[in-house]
């Protein structure tokens, strides 16, 4: 068979992933810090886009219902969205938008104080969240001070810095000092001497290499290391196992003794290093308001303060073009005219997106809203995707390193996507994990010493609520809450009593 060339004109179809649609596909995952950075960074490259200045008159008011297309509408940049939908199972038909500083930051009575164990929480102030933040001094700057007193010598104080840098944020050091004899051509004798000069420094139990030593530090700065304390410290597995009887045999005390022991124990700080100032932690500004209407209805809206307002310059665009006269830069004009044009259609497609999957998320989470974690519904992407006609890898991107504010607190918009668990019966609803976790702890907090629950007798309170769980699921969410095994939590109490 002889090999031979010809031309054949096929027709088909490819999805081709130019660099403008990677780069929309970016900014759906962005989190609001990265997305200011990355406008930042694109007014700054391109001279015809400009930064919306002020706010803008709200555009359409929440208390009537309007067509889809209003939404396109009321739209001009990237500015804010809201949405008044209804707390049933039927979405309503309609969307409202509007844009508004004041829509953005509720001030009704709902929203006085948002809370949640470990979430962010208003005041019912504004203010500028970093302007309240101080990092105060640094533990090196601290230990720095404290060395040059200690020390005189040039080698002392050279190794006294190395051994500072050295610590992590704890107050631990973090590498080996005998490193050091390398570095700056140093005896081990001498960086030996320059440490344990180091370990007296405040706070006390600074410098150690582990817990054992950071908390025997702190008890020799107390003077209160005898042998049975040391003893205790020197078991610290058998103090997490709360294995009283082992310890009571290797301290040599009584259980009054120990139990004394224990407490002066827990009163030791564990990361002294701590205390001192590092790089202020942000809170987390919520990118999406959900609040209660006057109807019964849930007001989903976007934070306007997360969206950037860009817009192009097209007067600016014209008076340069007619003094334009090079083709090279004509050119660079039409692709900054282009690249400012796509920007600001994508931050509106980003917050239109945002807002739809954050709308069937509050639709489909109604009972939590309402309830609390206890009616917390077991979704997944695919479910939200299918509801809003969306690819799941979409509503993926949106959910990332997004946050909600809450009546019950400022959530990420993942915690709201968790796994089901049976009902017992095998027809009753579906339970959600987070819900059954809640449930598991709080059966664990009201238990008394005579009635430690064990797994076993979890799982058997679980089945008569109808939820359909192993017991090894059980330990495993008992386990993730940080809750201590029943035998662990029996000696735990009786040591209390």
């Amino acid at each position: 068979m002889g090999l031979s060339q010809k031309l054949v004109l096929k027709q088909g179809q490819s999805l081709v992933m130019t660099p403008q649609l990677q780069q929309a596909i970016k900014l759906l995952q962005m989190s609001s810090m990265e997305l200011q950075a990355f406008v930042d960074a694109e007014l700054e490259r391109n001279p015809l886009l400009e930064r919306e200045e002020g706010s803008a008159e709200p555009l359409n008011e929440p208390s009537e219902k309007q067509s889809p297309d209003s939404l396109d509408e009321a739209f001009t940049g990237s500015v804010a969205v809201s949405e008044v939908m209804g707390s049933d199972a039927e979405a309503p038909e309609g969307a409202s938008a509007r844009m508004a500083d004041e829509a953005a930051m509720p001030r009704d009575s709902g929203w006085a104080s948002l809370r949640s164990s470990g979430h962010l929480s208003f005041d019912g102030e504004d203010g500028d969240f970093a302007a309240n933040l101080s990092s105060g001094i640094s533990l090196a700057e601290h230990l720095t001070s404290q060395l040059n007193l200690e020390f005189t010598a040039p080698a002392d104080l050279m190794i006294g810095q190395h051994l500072i840098g050295m610590l992590n944020d704890a107050g631990y050091l973090s590498g080996d000092p005998s490193t050091l004899c390398e570095t700056i051509k140093a005896t081990p004798e001498q960086v030996e001497a320059v440490l344990e000069r180091m370990r007296r420094f405040e706070p006390a139990g600074v410098f150690a290499r582990d817990l054992a030593e950071c908390l025997r530090l702190q008890l020799i700065d107390l003077d209160h290391l005898d042998p049975a304390m040391a003893a205790l410290v020197d078991n610290l597995p058998l103090v997490a196992r709360r294995d009283f009887n082992a310890l009571k045999a290797k301290c040599g005390v009584t259980m009054e003794d120990l139990q004394d022991m224990l407490a002066e124990l827990r009163a030791l700080n564990p990361k002294p290093g701590l205390a001192f100032g590092t790089e202020p932690t942000l809170p987390v500004v919520p990118d999406v308001f959900v609040r209660p209407s006057p109807d019964g209805n849930w007001i989903v809206e976007l934070n306007s303060e997360t969206l950037p307002r860009v817009l192009v310059n097209n007067r600016y665009m014209a008076t340069v073009s007619r003094g334009t006269k090079s083709e090279d830069d004509r050119l660079f004009l039409a692709g900054c005219h282009a690249q400012a044009a796509w920007l600001v259609k994508s931050l509106e497609q980003r917050a239109k997106t945002v807002l739809k999957v954050a709308r069937e998320i509050v639709r489909q989470q109604d009972g939590f809203l309402i309830h609390g974690v206890q009616h917390l519904r077991p979704i997944t992407l695919k479910m939200v995707a299918d509801a809003i006609e969306m690819h799941e890898s979409t509503v993926s991107r949106v959910t990332s390193n997004k946050y909600v504010a809450t009546p019950l607190g400022t959530y990420e918009l993942k915690y709201f996507f968790t796994t089901a668990i049976a009902a017992a019966d095998g027809e009753g609803d579906a339970h959600s994990a987070e819900s059954v976790r809640h449930r598991i702890r709080e059966m664990i907090a009201k238990e008394t010493v005579d009635a430690i629950l064990s797994d076993d007798d979890i799982v058997s309170a679980l089945r008569r609520e109808g939820v359909d769980i192993a017991r090894r699921t059980v330990a495993k969410y008992r386990e993730s809450l940080g809750i201590l095994s029943s035998v662990q939590r029996r000696r735990e109490a009786r040591l209390k009593g």
